[in-house]
């Protein structure tokens, strides 16, 4: 090789970025607690997040001295690697627990609130199930447990074990109220694995729920039904802004274009923000992003596991946050707030009761809601005006709560993708686009289509996949 040829590979080298241990693609709340346990475990870490600014969904806006949430409006401290997480970004006094008063939820049937009932003598006087409902329970522990093996749906699963009413009044608004999904559609396996779990181990959801208590301390977890719903003093933004802080510069407005590897192990990521080429270079990388945006990034590397993504199926849905005068809405609003059936016909998934949840979020005298529009059940609405989805919210208001003025603002987000939905093959889709990490070791990922949509499900994943990335980068 002759000294010029030297010198122009030389130059080459030093053009090339510096080769991190790891590149987290995504910051919303996975990505941000994987790149934090990547960064605390002595690692140098990447993240680049095509939004403005990381947070994914999680968003907290104030306005008129209302502060509302444009994503998630809480999370449940179901396991303990929240609060250490709170610890370590220095943020536990700003964490706010939802209300006493927020203990009561609602479930609308034939047009009226009903409280759901949280004890035996509450769920036999309760009007929201029939007399034939309620004994009906009673052949639960009888029923036969499903294959292990077979794939049912959350429908299919419920009608087996509790009959159609509770389906109807129970599980469906629920289903609506964490996937914005369809439970005929919705795999039991894939979204709700410990409710499963529960049938295969116990034989009956009655009997797991009493003998897996003393299992569920020993895993220091916290039941999904008995977990205290938490935000900030400042909104969800809050832990993702800290989360982002301690990461220090995130390339924001920058979308990744295109992900290589080599056969030393480096990955390379091309790039782009405002039209300028960008390339960066890792030994690690965690997709933290959409299904359909991870699939782009593997295409080329396996056209099967890119298929899989783009298969994962997403639920439109907008959010309206609304101010009234609290005078003007006949209900109480004295809990966490009401979620609505499918079977009742009407045009919301639900409403929370923010200004009851968490002190602070609206002026004395202003009741502050957060209403959910569209999901599969009305999949059009959210790509309406803002204005015509604001409209809706209002009608619901006044059909379900008793408002009776106009409200004194509100506030639209749409989101064209909000949830994923795991429908029944989910499992076997997350398979098949785990083929890629294994043609590419170091690639990981790290989203809420798998392993739970709901925030301390991310928090948790996170902190998995980092693990599994620490693990992959110390080992000789």
């Amino acid at each position: 090789m002759s000294s010029g040829e030297g010198s122009d590979a030389t130059r080459a080298d030093a053009a090339l970025p510096p080769v991190l241990d790891a590149i987290v693609v995504g910051a919303g709340i996975s990505g941000l607690v994987a790149a934090h346990r990547l960064k605390r475990a002595g690692l140098t870490v990447g993240v680049i997040d095509a939004g403005e600014r990381p947070g994914g969904v999680i968003g907290s806006v104030r306005q008129a001295e209302c502060l509302f949430e444009r994503g998630p409006n809480s999370a449940l401290d179901t396991t303990p690697l929240i609060g250490e997480l709170v610890e370590q970004l220095g943020i536990r006094s700003e964490m706010r627990f939802a209300s006493e008063a927020s203990n009561k939820r609602y479930v609308v049937r034939g047009g009226v609130l009903h409280a759901l009932p949280t004890s035996p003598g509450a769920f036999f006087s309760t009007p929201l199930f029939s007399a034939s409902a309620k004994f009906a329970l009673l052949r639960e522990p009888f029923v036969r447990a499903s294959d292990p093996h077979a794939e049912e749906s959350i429908a299919a699963f419920v009608r087996r074990r509790l009959g159609e009413e509770f389906l109807d009044y129970a599980i469906d608004p629920f289903v609506a109220g964490v996937y914005a999904g369809d439970p005929e559609k919705i795999s039991v396996r894939a979204a709700f694995p410990k409710l499963h779990a529960l049938e295969q181990r116990w034989g009956s959801l009655i009997r797991g729920a009493f003998l897996g208590a003393s299992e569920r301390k020993r895993e220091k977890e916290t039941a999904k039904n008995t977990a205290k719903s938490f935000s900030f003093a400042g909104g969800m933004q809050t832990l993702t802004d800290a989360l982002a802080a301690s990461l220090g510069a995130i390339d924001s407005d920058t979308r990744v274009t295109r992900l290589q590897r080599s056969d030393d192990g480096v990955f390379t990521l091309q790039g782009e923000r405002q039209g300028r080429m960008l390339v960066w270079r890792a030994r690690a990388v965690v997709l933290a992003t959409p299904a359909d945006a991870a699939a782009a990034l593997v295409r080329e590397h396996s056209g099967d596991a890119a298929a899989a993504l783009d298969s994962m199926a997403y639920a439109p849905v907008a959010t309206v946050a609304s101010a009234y005068p609290k005078s003007s809405i006949a209900h109480p609003l004295d809990g966490f707030g009401c979620l609505v059936p499918r079977k009742e016909n009407r045009r919301v998934l639900g409403v929370l009761f923010s200004s009851t949840m968490f002190a602070g979020r609206a002026p004395a005298g202003t009741a502050l809601l957060t209403t959910f529009v569209g999901g599969l059940r009305n999949p059009d609405l959210p790509r309406l005006h803002e204005s015509e989805i604001a409209a809706i919210a209002h009608d619901e208001h006044a059909a379900l709560l008793g408002a009776r003025e106009a409200p004194l603002f509100q506030s639209v987000k749409r989101w064209p993708r909000a949830i994923p939905q795991y429908t029944i093959g989910h499992l076997s889709r997350v398979e098949r686009a785990q083929s890629a990490a294994r043609m590419l070791p170091g690639l990981f990922y790290c989203a809420n289509w798998k392993g739970g949509v709901a925030v301390g499900d991310c928090i948790k994943n996170g902190h998995l996949e980092a693990d599994l990335a620490a693990g992959y980068l110390h080992t000789p």
